[in-house]
């Protein structure tokens, strides 16, 4: 029996909408005993904004909330994700695994865990809900002579991304961070994009 990764993505975001979550990405890696399952999720739209929400309302000693404390980083860019929430997804994800048989043999791990502050970017919804967020990626064919790019994503739509250049060169004090470009600012199509990562920013 082949594994089906669609098959197995679409009833991991059927258990994950269950518990209020979102499926970010799955990962199939390994063979024979040392296969390994892993599933990235975060909370959904709705729970995301429910946090936010909550996060902006509670005040933390000094008044402030967590929005305040991570600054640069905005609440709704956080997953959300909780030890609890991987703990009941993984049990509940891998009950129906086994029974409906999806990946073959025993002996496997299923690993469920958040995609973190360095998340890979998927879906043209991605690359608009990150705008603002600093986002390194690679191109399959070069842009202005140059496939690996870096600087702050500014717009998303219409099927391509404008990053600005200039926030990294900026933040790198002189170091020579980006080339390629004179301009400070590029635009790359989603469809050129062969993977992309957010920067963390503390």
């Amino acid at each position: 029996m082949a594994l089906n990764l669609d098959q197995i993505r679409a009833l991991a975001q059927r258990v994950a909408a269950s518990h209020g979550l979102d499926v970010v990405e799955v990962e199939y890696q390994g063979a024979a005993k040392h296969r390994m399952l892993r599933i990235f999720i975060e909370k959904n739209a709705e729970q995301r904004a429910r946090l936010a929400e909550g996060n902006e309302q509670e005040p933390g000693g000094d008044g402030q909330g967590i929005a305040d404390v991570a600054s640069v980083v905005k609440v709704d860019h956080l997953a959300g994700v909780t030890h609890d929430d991987c703990t009941a997804f993984s049990r509940d994800f891998g009950t129906v695994l086994d029974v409906e048989e999806l990946v073959p043999g025993t002996e496997y791990t299923l690993e469920v865990s958040s995609p973190g502050l360095d998340r890979k970017l998927y879906t043209a919804a991605d690359y608009e809900r990150f705008q603002g967020s600093l986002v390194k990626l690679q191109t399959f064919a070069p842009v202005a002579g140059n496939r690996h790019w870096q600087g702050r994503l500014t717009q998303a739509g219409s099927g391509s991304i404008t990053l600005d250049l200039s926030a990294l060169r900026q933040k790198s004090k002189g170091k020579k961070a980006v080339q390629g470009s004179k301009s400070d600012a590029v635009e790359i199509e989603l469809s050129n994009i062969e993977k992309a990562n957010l920067i963390p920013e503390f």
